[in-house]
This record gives C-alpha cells, sequence and structure tokens, in this order.
C-alpha cells in the first residue's frame, strides 16, 4: 500500500478560489456556511463560486470571505458562469500574490477550475474527490439509473482534469489507491476523511431499545441510507428473502428516506418480506440503531467514504458491506454485489 500525505501544505498566504455546488452556504445559518467561515482562516482571502440558477448576490461572508453565484440560465452555463466569475476576481489579485482554485469534484466544478488555473499562470489547483469515480459501478446503469449517462460523461472530465491538477483530496485509500493505478503520482495525493464525531458516538446512551421497540424479531439487521438508486436498497432485501428462508425470525431495519422509498416498500411487498422489514424514516437519532442492532449491513454500489460505516464501527457493530468506501479500513465482512454472497456473509457473521 502507497504511503500518501494526509495534511495539506500552509496555504495562509494564498487567495482561494472555490467552485462549489452547494447553494447552502448562501443560507444564513447553515451549516455549510459555518464551515466556509472556518475554511476562510485557512487563506489570506477566500472567494466562493457557486453553480446556481437562482439570482443570489455577492455577499461578503467576513472582511476575507466572499461568496458568489454563477446565476446561470441553465446548467449547462455553470462551467463557464464560474470561469467568468473566476476571471473577474484574478484580475483584482496582485500577481505576486499565490493563488490557490480548489474545486468541490474534479467533474464539472474541476472543468472550472482547471480553465482558471490555465489562465492564472503559477496558481494551484487542487481537486477534491468524494466519491469513487472509479469503481465500475458508477457509470453502470444498475448503480445510477438516470445518472449513469451523466457519470460517463464526468468520468470523461475527470481524466482530463485529474491530470492537471497538483494536490488531489480524497476522502479514503480505496480512491487513493485507484488514482495511482490510473497513473496519478501518489505525491499529489492527500488522503483527508470526512469528520466524524465519535467521541460523541462512544459515550451517547441510547433514547430507547431497538429489541423493545421491535420485539417480534430476534436479531435486528440496520441500514441506514438515503434511499436511492447508488444505495442498492433492492438487493438488501433480496438477501434477507434468502435469508428469511433459514432464520425466519430475523428483521431488517431501514433508517433513512429518498426517492426509492416508495419502490423499495412495493418491492418487499412482491418478495413477501414485507413483515420482516420495517421502514423507519429519516431519524436524527441513530445512536440506538446502531447500538442495538445485531448487524449493520451497507450494500451500496460505490461510496467514496461511507460515513455510516465509521459510525457503525465506533458504536461497536457486526457490519457487513460491499467493497465501497472504508468497508475494509473498519474491518466489514466484505460481500458480493449479489443478493446471495449477502445474504451468506450476513449469516456467517450476525450474533
Amino acid at each position: 500500500m502507497q504511503n500518501f500525505s494526509s495534511e495539506y501544505k500552509d496555504y495562509t498566504k494564498h487567495v482561494a478560489i472555490m467552485i462549489s455546488t452547494d447553494r447552502a452556504i448562501f443560507l444564513e445559518k447553515s451549516p455549510v456556511r459555518a464551515r466556509m467561515l472556518e475554511y476562510a482562516k485557512q487563506y489570506k482571502e477566500l472567494h466562493i463560486i457557486v453553480f446556481s440558477a437562482k439570482r443570489f448576490e455577492k455577499k461578503e461572508l467576513l472582511p476575507n470571505c466572499f461568496v458568489y453565484s454563477t446565476k446561470s440560465f441553465s446548467k449547462l452555463h455553470y462551467v463557464s458562469g464560474a470561469f467568468r466569475i473566476g476571471k473577474k476576481i484574478l484580475k483584482k489579485i496582485d500577481k505576486q500574490i499565490p493563488v490557490l482554485i480548489t474545486c468541490q469534484d474534479p467533474f464539472e466544478t474541476g472543468l472550472a477550475g482547471k480553465s482558471l488555473a490555465h489562465w492564472r499562470k503559477n496558481s494551484e489547483l487542487l481537486l477534491q474527490i468524494h466519491t469513487d469515480l472509479f469503481s465500475p459501478y458508477f457509470t453502470d446503469t444498475r448503480a445510477g439509473y438516470k445518472n449513469a449517462f451523466l457519470n460517463k460523461i464526468r468520468l470523461a472530465i475527470s481524466k482530463c482534469t485529474l491530470h492537471h491538477a497538483d494536490v488531489i483530496r480524497v476522502v479514503s485509500n480505496k480512491i487513493a489507491e485507484s488514482l495511482v493505478k490510473k497513473g496519478i503520482a501518489s505525491e499529489k495525493i492527500i488522503i483527508k476523511p470526512i469528520d466524524v464525531n465519535t467521541d460523541a458516538l462512544k459515550i451517547s446512551a441510547s433514547s430507547f431499545d431497538l429489541h423493545e421497540k421491535f420485539p417480534q424479531f430476534k436479531r435486528i439487521i440496520v441500514m441506514a441510507s438515503r434511499l436511492e438508486a447508488e444505495k442498492n436498497i433492492g438487493m438488501a432485501l433480496d438477501a434477507m428473502k434468502i435469508m428469511l428462508a433459514r432464520m425466519p425470525s430475523t428483521g431488517l431495519v431501514i433508517v433513512g428516506s429518498g426517492s426509492k422509498m416508495s419502490l423499495l416498500k412495493k418491492h418487499a411487498y412482491r418478495l413477501k418480506i414485507s413483515p420482516s422489514v420495517a421502514f423507519e424514516g429519516w431519524q436524527t437519532d441513530l445512536v440506538p440503531y446502531y447500538k442495538g442492532c445485531d448487524l449493520f449491513l451497507l450494500t451500496s454500489w460505490f461510496e467514496g467514504y461511507g460515513m455510516v460505516l465509521k459510525e457503525a464501527q465506533v458504536a461497536g457493530c457486526v457490519i457487513v458491506s460491499t467493497d465501497v468506501g472504508i468497508a475494509s479500513e473498519v474491518g466489514a465482512y466484505i460481500a458480493q454485489h449479489n443478493a446471495q454472497s449477502i445474504a451468506d456473509t450476513i449469516l456467517g457473521n450476525i450474533k
């Protein structure tokens, strides 16, 4: 395994231009804005350009921190809009002041950042990667459905932007290793995982007993996930169908919400396992689920990190997961992307 850096260099003398897609920055009390205000302390100035069709006005968040909207007519104009605004900002920066151009992803924001870095000679380009873009499932119609074609375009864009980057920040060893295999120099790569408040999770007491809430289940499997296509919850239901033939008193508790909720409920009904599956919806307190389950399950087609895996590890869960994100790093029992493998792996490791 390669040895990758885990720290950025000192950018406190740099003016940074950040290209982002997160419109919550414009909301006064949003966690995203609070995070940006913390980031601003790391730079001489921070200028944040946000892809948006809404007519947000430029805002001064701090004396050294400003946010701009591309005010685009359509998504097709996001990149050109960001380049136009970034160019205006760069024209006002003295040539002697070092510039960092940092992008939220190596896709559309990365393309805008690459263009700005090419225009401003001697600037540094930093790209962030939060998803496993080199997973074969990233462009697979089974994994993304509507997004599969778009992801193919994004993957093509990344092959251009990544090789022009001076620094690439990733969230897991898995992504870092995949970049090296694609010819990216390891010296460019920094691994900085997503922050997880593990101390709070360790000391938090459960607000209820999960087994008392679901007394019909002798063993409880928990999933915590957005209910979207790439999370592959349907395959978990298929695995439950197989499992229940050998362990009929097991229940699957799914915590989360999303566009696939109705379809997943219908799928459970068609499989005739609805009594063994509980859809809990979105929950702000996951502690009782982590600490009360007999096994934590993740079946995603791809993940960049998988914060729930880290949380499940800290809570002391037995974890079964497909080989995504940090699954191997947290000691998960790895299953293949098929229902039989998932069922067999669960049956072999559930408490």
